[in-house]
């Protein structure tokens, strides 16, 4: 497994990350992975994201087969206040 190393870590951001790891019950290092596996899209992330968005798009775009007109919520409201 390849190692990372990152130098000049501006204090202020390395203490919130000390926080942060203290509050998890981890190491800085552990916080450091689970923070990057959480924020950085890898390649089959990427393509997962791609394929709801495409069917999602593909979704939205089909006509809905009712025919039927509803009512906005508001009416069906005041319909039921009024029972």
């Amino acid at each position: 497994m390849p190692t990372l190393y990152v130098e000049n870590v501006p204090e202020h951001l390395y203490d919130a990350l000390r926080q942060r790891a203290k509050q998890n019950r981890k190491s800085i290092s552990s916080e450091v992975l689970s923070l990057l596996e959480e924020n950085v899209v890898t390649p089959a992330e990427q393509r997962s994201r791609q394929r709801f968005l495409s069917e999602a798009q593909r979704l939205r775009s089909q006509r809905s087969s009712s025919k039927r007109k509803f009512e906005p919520a508001e009416e069906l409201q005041r319909e039921d206040r009024l029972r």
